[in-house]
């Protein structure tokens, strides 16, 4: 057992009591009374109802316990978004196993650092996966042979609420990736904290996340959100280009749409999307990063639903800021999840408390103690609060010195996305070869290919639109600026490519 974070007030307010969720299975499970021959999930592998979801995990955990795992150890799962996802995830819970959720994308060095690091025993993948873990792992990837002849029945391990249930890893944009853990309780309080006060959900949605399920954004999304009403999941493998997932809402009619906002501004911009119908939605929901009024003004004009924001974290295991159907404000990350504490410390620096935070960081107690204070995130990012809405002003260490005066990259890309000619853009600091450092913007524009005319044109913008030491000095433009795994602007590729880069600084 994890020593448990202390009990917060945001328990009481929405009345959760974590002693009624010693293992995180039964979010999945209560659907086996309740509406067994309801759709769980459906998509390109077909439909799956509770019951034989339910008997495909119960079939899971039986094959980990009868390969000799202990209760505790770790199981690797590196999957793709499919019915087996689901089963193995639920069926390893149940049993008293904790998986350990990884990124497709995850190159063979970074993947063995993740093998070594949770003492993982086993490893869950798909064949073309195969050679990308080191030769001495225990994989599975034949799964129909893996669970073939157990039981379809299976009873909850003796967990509790406060033992690890499964993790998952930071990103490590700023170092070392980090395990983060996540208790048995967890998944139960983002389902009564932000869905049941945001989302709303109704057993007859069908929910479609385009963020993959090893997020912590889309694991809530897909299943954990859906499964506590007893919802359907469409599930999309593979990667989700635009036209991939237009087609995936074509053919499905999803009610209820997760997305990125580099995900919201590809899809507004991918060929033919007025013509389709998308009339199925009836709520949309976007995380992770801001998303400019432009174009949550045309994602509107497409279905005639503005993208609710939000703003979560891994070590939060879902949102605990977001705006709402009836009241969101353009910007803003919105206000105070129920259930949640927010406090805004030293330099606007934010602070969430909540039953749903990660204990600790695995094998990292310098990183813990830096995050994990006294039940408290320490988030590392800057807000402003007005009115109850928060909005987000940059990281706390992303502050430079421009020309002598303080500046934050994030407004001046905020002052970029802006402009009617702008698709996205990314702006950071950069350091000239005489050491100055200035601010430099990768942009992508409508237009397409850009000139010297472009540069000065969005020079002028942000000088007109912001303070005039503020305006980026190199501009570089791209059809398309580089994503992460998890559809993020990846800023890490965007520093490279920018440094490589020297012209147009004036």
């Amino acid at each position: 057992m994890i020593d448990p974070v202390s009990n917060p007030p945001g328990a009481q307010e929405i009345g959760f009591t974590k002693a009624d969720h010693p293992n995180c299975s039964e979010i999945l499970w209560q659907n086996l009374a309740r509406n067994p021959r309801a759709r769980a999930l459906t998509g390109p592998a077909g439909d799956v109802s509770y019951a034989e979801l339910i008997g495909l995990a119960a079939q899971w955990g039986n094959a980990f316990t009868a390969q000799g795992l202990a209760p505790g150890d770790r199981i690797a799962l590196f999957l793709d978004d499919t019915p087996s996802f689901a089963a193995a995830f639920f069926g390893a819970t149940r049993a008293g196993f904790v998986p350990v959720l990884l990124n497709t994308m995850t190159p063979p060095e970074l993947l063995a650092f993740y093998l070594e690091d949770s003492a993982a025993p086993l490893a869950v993948t798909e064949p073309h996966y195969a050679s990308r873990f080191p030769g001495n792992t225990r994989l599975v990837t034949d799964h129909a042979a893996y669970i073939d002849g157990q039981p379809t029945t299976l009873d909850a391990a003796p967990t509790g609420p406060d033992d690890m249930a499964f993790w998952m890893y930071s990103s490590g944009s700023t170092g070392r990736p980090k395990g983060i853990v996540h208790l048995h309780h967890d998944m139960a309080y983002t389902a009564e904290s932000f869905a049941a006060h945001v989302l709303k959900l109704r057993s007859d949605d069908i929910c479609f996340s385009v963020p993959k399920a090893f997020f912590a954004y889309g694991f809530g999304n897909s299943f954990t959100f859906p499964f506590a009403v007893g919802a359907c999941t469409l599930l999309m493998p593979g990667q989700p280009k635009p036209e991939a997932v237009l087609d995936m809402i074509d053919a499905h009619a999803p009610t209820v749409f997760y997305g990125l906002p580099t995900l919201y501004t590809a899809l507004i911009n991918a060929p033919g999307v007025s013509s389709l119908e998308l009339g199925s939605l009836r709520q949309c929901m976007s995380a992770a990063e801001i998303l400019s009024e432009d174009v949550a003004t045309r994602w509107k004009a497409l279905t005639g639903l503005a993208p609710i924001e939000g703003l979560g974290s891994t070590e939060m295991l879902h949102v605990y800021l977001s705006n709402t159907a009836t009241d969101m404000r353009p910007g803003a990350a919105g206000k105070r999840v129920p259930g949640y504490e927010i406090e805004l410390r030293e330099g606007g620096v934010m602070f969430v408390r909540g039953h749903s935070s990660a204990p600790l960081y695995w094998n990292r107690p310098d990183k813990s103690a830096e995050t994990m204070q006294g039940g408290w995130i320490n988030t590392g990012d800057r807000f402003e609060e007005r009115e109850g809405f928060y909005y987000f002003q940059g990281r706390a260490d992303d502050l430079v010195k421009v020309s002598g005066q303080w500046v934050w990259p994030l407004e001046v890309e905020r002052a970029l996305n802006e402009h009617p000619e702008v698709i996205e853009s990314a702006v950071l600091a950069h350091a000239l070869p005489d050491k100055r450092i200035t601010l430099s913007a990768l942009v992508s524009l409508r237009s397409g290919p850009a000139d010297e005319g472009a540069v000065k044109m969005l020079q002028d913008h942000v000088k007109t639109t912001l303070m005039p030491h503020k305006y980026p000095r190199q501009i570089t433009f791209m059809t398309d600026l580089p994503k992460t795994g998890t559809g993020k602007i990846d800023r890490q590729a965007v520093k490279s490519i920018l440094q490589g880069s020297e012209k147009n600084i004036a």
